[in-house]
């Protein structure tokens, strides 16, 4: 838990959210602590209860600016200040990465901004005597920034070294430029509609996506949208809304779910008429996919177990889906903070648990029985280089190429084995906003 070095109950409106912003970003940079972690939970910061629904939002949206423009905010703040950002007081840190993000990319009077810094850090017993440093920086800031900021636009710092260098090598330079420019904008909001899309993007204010998906921009609390109650609708990116159909016709077959909360492909399955079993090894993931399907009214037998150790149906299965335990590099663009928790050497641990969900799945599927295997990662090793070890060890299973008709003649997202590749850059959009999808991969094998 954050710890409470902060006292007042009645303060200047706006700086209790700013003080749990710097919480949570330290949480993130210092404690390596996910934002779903810090936000939702048991580990919870405590005084998001205390939060009314505007500073709430004004809290996360300050995060999440923080870190997907954590690059070149360091490069800002390191041109305007002379001996670099104070190493022995956090919150002073924290204070300069809030005032300046608000100066430079939200809708934040540059004043109010600089003030609440100083407030911040002067309710900080370790950082109170940095008050005029950040002070005179953000001053700075508000007449200097936006020009350093011009100056390094196409250098792709908001992404780890290493990072840019995966991709660039993958993709190429200028794919991963493109990727890059893609993350730095505050994704929209994707729903899975279960029918009538075009209706629900009206009376939701949005637009229906070639995929068929619903996009909106978020204002407010998604469970106050028309639709939330009534179960409508599921919060869902594009992307992650494609692999499900590669199965094709999948009513009243049986289809296994592996690590399947929270639920969003298991709804799918289970809309599509597929007998739906949905395995995962958390209990707290499997509860809130529980509340997810009866919300939706949709049915599924729920199972908490470790995939790799389930044995299954005595006389197999008709498919299973594995969306598996990965990096996540795909889902920056919604959680920034993965960029600066993973590490190059997480690929190479992941790729192991991989293979064993994948050997496993083959020995529980009947014979024509179809494994759509797919990843929220943008790494090789966890997609291209995963399926063509798979099928070099089961000479049972075989690709089947998926085609451009079957995910709305997107070509750009089909690669040359006939796998399916989303990138952040896909879907561009006049306003950045609207456009862009998560990183995916996903394969369709058959066992022979």
């Amino acid at each position: 838990m954050p710890s409470q070095r902060f006292a007042p109950p009645s303060e200047v409106p706006g700086l209790a959210a700013r003080r749990i912003a710097a919480d949570i970003v330290d949480g993130v940079l210092h404690k390596h602590r996910t934002l779903d972690d810090q936000l939702d939970g048991s580990g919870a910061h405590p005084g998001l209860k205390t939060l009314a629904d505007r500073d709430r939002a004004l809290m996360r949206r300050l995060v999440a600016t923080i870190l997907r423009r954590l690059g070149t905010l360091g490069h800002v703040l390191s041109r305007l200040l002379d001996k670099g950002i104070p190493s022995d007081a956090p919150r002073a840190q924290s204070a300069l990465l809030i005032g300046a993000a608000q100066i430079l990319w939200m809708d934040v009077p540059d004043h109010a901004a600089v003030d609440l810094s100083v407030r911040l850090v002067q309710s900080d017993r370790r950082a109170a005597r940095y008050a005029g440093l950040v002070n005179a920086v953000l001053r700075r800031c508000a007449r200097e920034g936006q020009a350093l900021v011009e100056e390094v636009a196409t250098q792709s710092l908001d992404l780890p070294p290493w990072l840019l260098a995966r991709w660039s090598a993958h993709y190429g330079e200028a794919t991963a430029r493109d990727m890059a420019l893609a993350l730095g904008h505050e994704p929209s909001l994707d729903l899975t509609v279960k029918s009538d899309a075009a209706q629900w993007a009206s009376r939701l204010h949005g637009e229906v996506l070639p995929t068929g998906s619903v996009r909106t921009v978020l204002h407010g609390a998604v469970t106050m949208l028309p639709g939330f109650t009534e179960g409508q609708w599921w919060v869902q990116d594009a992307a992650a809304a494609l692999p499900v159909r590669l199965f094709g016709d999948i009513k009243g077959k049986s289809i296994a779910d592996f690590c399947a909360a929270p639920g969003g492909k298991t709804a799918q399955l289970a809309q599509a008429g597929a007998h739906v079993t949905a395995i995962d090894r958390s209990p707290a993931r499997v509860a809130r996919l529980r509340e997810n399907l009866n919300r939706l009214s949709l049915q599924a037998e729920t199972v908490v177990a470790d995939a790799v150790e389930w044995a299954g149906p005595a006389d197999g299965l008709d498919g299973i889906l594995i969306d598996a335990p990965c990096t996540s590099t795909g889902t920056i663009r919604r959680h920034p903070d993965v960029a600066w928790l993973r590490q190059d050497s997480d690929v190479a641990a992941m790729t192991v648990l991989q293979q064993r969900l994948l050997r496993k799945s083959v020995s529980l599927l009947k014979p024509g029985g179809m494994l759509v295997y797919c990843t929220c990662s943008l790494e090789p090793e966890e997609g291209e280089q995963a399926v063509a070890t798979l099928l070099a060890a089961e000479p049972a299973l075989r690709r089947v190429p998926i085609d451009a008709s079957e995910v709305f003649g997107l070509d750009e997202i089909i690669t040359a084995e006939g796998d399916l590749r989303t990138l952040p850059s896909h879907l561009p959009h006049a306003d950045p906003k609207l456009g862009g999808l998560d990183g995916f991969f996903a394969a369709r094998l058959v066992k022979s």
